[in-house]
């Protein structure tokens, strides 16, 4: 019989993005730039989910969001905004 470790290892999802890589795109049509705080699957029904920590805070219907929780497809990596001599 396998350990439990060993269980999960091979069942359960693998994370495409570790913490702190740098991603960005839009969330309700506003483009953001942020940090990966976490890449989990929390409910089968919505799968996988990644938490966003922004670097500017987003305002939305009168409410404030320092950290927002997307899909994996919503995203992408963050390339070098300005390369420097």
């Amino acid at each position: 019989m396998a350990s439990l470790a060993e269980y999960f290892a091979a069942n359960r999802y693998h994370g495409k993005w570790q913490i702190g890589d740098r991603v960005s795109g839009k969330w309700h049509k506003i483009p953001f730039i942020g940090s990966v705080g976490n890449d989990t699957v929390i409910n089968e029904l919505i799968g996988p989910q990644v938490s966003i920590h922004l670097d500017l805070p987003i305002r939305l219907t009168g409410q404030i969001y320092n950290v927002i929780i997307l899909t994996g497809k919503d995203i992408k990596s963050l390339k070098k905004l300005i390369e420097h001599n």
